[in-house]
């Protein structure tokens, strides 16, 4: 039998954001317990909160928004990659260690998935650096999947990982908590919320096995 991985993280009040996006506000609208016919919450959070897709758009006034990325390249085989806790930054060279000739997704498993679950945000996570976005890209690859709230260096300025990947309409799934599957071949499935023009939105994320 097929086995699911749910590799996405759950969104709560107050819950882990990246510094400066919006905090996360969950709260009920309507109360059961105080008298209302049904129990309906109101919800407030920025486009790139938890497990969520980075569209072209993130970057990128005229690129391509979250509600036009095919389907597609949501749904479909993808390999989950492993690199050990000394592994800081994923380049080239880390990633030609590897045999993803022909993948189209390419998820990147870290240190960063025993990170995710910290109250605090951790500021030297590992990320995917310049080199190895441009490794991936020339290798035709299509989306790729981090295990923390943004696959780029902290702060770096620059923002090349980020802007090698989208300005070529590569998907870029951030947030996925990768701790429990082990590294190989799987069907992955991300559906973002289909919120038109936006430059990202939280997803569901799975893997089956």
């Amino acid at each position: 039998m097929s086995r699911i991985y749910d590799i996405s993280v759950p969104i709560r009040s107050g819950g882990l954001v990246y510094p400066g996006n919006p905090e996360i506000d969950i709260a009920l609208q309507q109360a059961v317990a105080k008298g209302a016919g049904a129990n309906v919450s109101t919800i407030r959070f920025g486009s790139h909160t938890g497990t969520h897709a980075d569209a072209a758009r993130h970057f990128f006034d005229d690129g391509q928004t979250v509600d036009k990325i095919p389907l597609e390249r949501l749904i479909g085989p993808a390999l989950l990659l492993s690199f050990p806790d000394g592994v800081r930054s994923v380049g080239a060279a880390e990633l030609r260690a590897h045999d993803i000739k022909g993948q189209t997704r390419i998820l990147l498993r870290t240190r960063n998935s025993a990170l995710l679950s910290q109250k605090e945000f951790v500021k030297d996570y590992t990320y995917l650096a310049p080199d190895g976005a441009q490794y991936l890209v020339d290798q035709g690859v299509e989306l790729v999947g981090i295990d923390y709230l943004s696959i780029e260096q902290f702060h770096s300025g620059h923002h090349l990982t980020h802007r090698t990947l989208l300005e070529r309409s590569v998907v870029i799934v951030e947030g996925l908590d990768l701790s429990v599957p082990p590294p190989g071949q799987y069907q992955f499935i991300c559906l973002p919320l289909r919120i038109e023009g936006c430059d990202g939105a939280p997803a569901r994320a799975v893997l089956i096995a």
